[in-house]
Formats: C-alpha cells, structure tokens, sequence
C-alpha cells in the first residue's frame, strides 16, 4: 500500500546522485551546510588527493587546531630525542631540575624547527647537530606546506550564505500564479559578506520515500520556482514555490510530509564578482522544519539619514497567520 495517494511526478529529476534507496531513519540525506550526510567505507587511508582536499575544506577551527596539535608534537618527538640521545649535546641551557632541562630542551627544539634561533642555545656534537639540521628542513618543508594550505583555503571562492531557519507554507498571490496556486512554500536567504554575488540561481529538490511494492524507495522531484534566476544579491531573497494544481505538494499536510520523510534540498548557484568565479551553495529543510500558515516579518529598515538596510538577525522571524 502506498504511504500516500499519489504524487504528482510531472517534474521527476532522474538522478540527483544519492539513488533510491532509503532507510526511513529520519537522517537528513543532505547536511545544513551542504555535505552529504552519508557514510563511505573502503576509501584509502592514505591518499593524498583526499588529504589536500580535506585539509583546504575543512573547518577553520579544525585547520588550527589540527596545525597546534602536529607543530606540538613535533617539537614534543625531536625534544625527546634530543633529551634522550644527546643529554648533553644543546650548550647554554640554564636549568635546576629535570622538568626545566626538558623545557630548555623543547624550547631549542621549537627554534631549530622555526629555524629562528635565538643565539643562546645551541648543538654541539655531531649528533645533536645532525637532529638539528634534520628538524630544521622538516620545519622548512612543513611550513612551506602550511603556507600553500593557507594560500589555498584563502584563494578558493565560496559562498557564504544565510539561511532562514524554516521553510513556511503561507498564503499567495501572484499575476502569473492567479487562481492556480493560493498557497507557496518560501524560505530567505542572503549574503552573510559584504562581497557581491551576482547572477544567482536557485533550484530545490523535493526528497520523500514512496512504497513501492512494499520496499521504500526514495523519490526527487525539481519543484517549479516563482523566480530561479536574480541579477544581483544585495539584500534577501524569499525564494517561493508556488503550490498549484500542478505541484507534487498539492493538498498535502504536515503530517503527511512527516509520514513520506520529507526533504527540501537547496542548491544556490552564482557569481563572486571579487573572483568572477562560479561559487555553489547547498542546504537543507527536513519536514520539521516546514511552518504551515506563517509568513516571514520583513528586515527592512530604514535609518535617520533615509537610507534603507537589512536586518539579518530577523531573517528567520516569522509570523503564524490565523486562517
């Protein structure tokens, strides 16, 4: 038995690279931030490719600490050696107990890795001598490789874009809509830079599960969109779905989309004027995220000197509309 009577499926996207099966367990397929809520097995563990790609990608928290921790223990490993194999080997060092000998031993070893040193501690014998030079062309080649992390996280264009925290149902009207669709699913967005994005596109993909022959199998549709292109992103933009006869959310609840599992992936697509690089933006909207009857409050304001401006912290504020 069907979960639900049949869905309009004028507008099927054939493949959105997720496939069809699904486990209902609730899960987003697509994450808030755009990544692909999926588990991958059986990659290698050492491939470069994949730790260039991570390494650029990642968090900025994660990039600095991750870069703390391996220039840490670094210094941590060449300051055991040294403290190990040639205790007497770093001249100048000033120490009354142990714990201070190993700390002038790690502070030489942070200078020999940075290459800075300062004058006062320095190797002698051959051995500590060759642990230094070694340690220094290690710091040379690791920040050399820091640094073109740096420049690549830096000089790789992204979108960073705002979204409203729900995706709402309200009542519409529209010329081009008129007594086709009296209801839209909308949500907003805007630029959370001060850059400019030009030629933005957007599209949303409905995602529900459907019984088919007693198997669940996940389903993709591309929704019609009352605009899918502006020039310019200067301010918000309240994407909207005109909900029409023609439209696979025709006539359906709350609980109903609660039932098929629903989610609204978003993809944005556009121009940073700064790069004149295409940037891509993906999100979200799981079906407990979708407001039925409310309409979002404006962020328009306007300042003593006339001049008009956006409140970004209302772009989620939204209001419930007694029918």
């Amino acid at each position: 038995m069907s979960l639900l009577p049949k869905i309009k499926r004028k507008n099927d996207a054939p493949e959105f690279g997720f496939g069809n099966v699904t486990n209902n367990s609730g899960f987003r397929i697509l994450n808030t931030d755009g990544s692909a809520n999926i588990i991958r097995k059986g990659e290698p563990k050492f491939n470069l490719i994949n730790i260039y790609h991570s390494l650029v990608s990642m968090n900025w928290w994660r990039f600095n600490l991750l870069i703390i921790v391996f220039y840490s223990v670094l210094n941590l490993f060449f300051a055991s050696l040294y403290y190990i194999f040639t205790p007497e080997g770093i001249r100048g060092m000033e120490y009354t107990n142990e714990f201070e000998r190993f700390m002038e031993i790690f502070y030489f070893s942070a200078q020999s890795l940075t290459t800075v040193g300062y004058g006062r501690l320095y190797p002698s014998g051959h051995l500590c001598s060759a642990l230094a030079s070694i340690e220094a062309l290690i710091g040379l080649m690791g920040f050399a490789l820091a640094t073109g992390l740096l420049y690549g996280r830096f000089s790789r264009p992204t979108a960073k874009l705002l979204y409203s925290k729900n995706i709402i149902v309200s009542p519409y009207s529209h010329p081009r809509f008129l007594e086709k669709a009296d209801r839209a699913l909308m949500f907003r967005i805007t630029n959370e830079r001060t850059n400019q994005l030009i030629e933005v596109e957007a599209q949303i993909l409905f995602s529900y599960n459907e019984d088919l022959n007693g198997k669940l199998v996940r389903r993709f549709q591309i929704l019609n969109l009352e605009t899918s292109k502006i020039s310019f992103l200067a301010m918000t933009w309240t994407i909207v779905h005109p909900i029409d006869e023609n439209s696979p959310l025709r006539n359906l609840t709350y609980e109903e989309l609660s039932k098929i599992d629903t989610e609204f992936m978003v993809s944005i697509k556009a121009i940073d004027d700064t790069y004149v690089q295409q940037v891509y933006n993906r999100s979200s909207y799981k079906w407990n995220d979708v407001v039925f009857d409310a309409k979002f409050e404006s962020t328009l304001f306007t300042d003593a000197s006339g001049k008009t401006g956006i409140d970004l912290t209302k772009l989620s504020n939204y209001i419930q509309i007694n029918q």
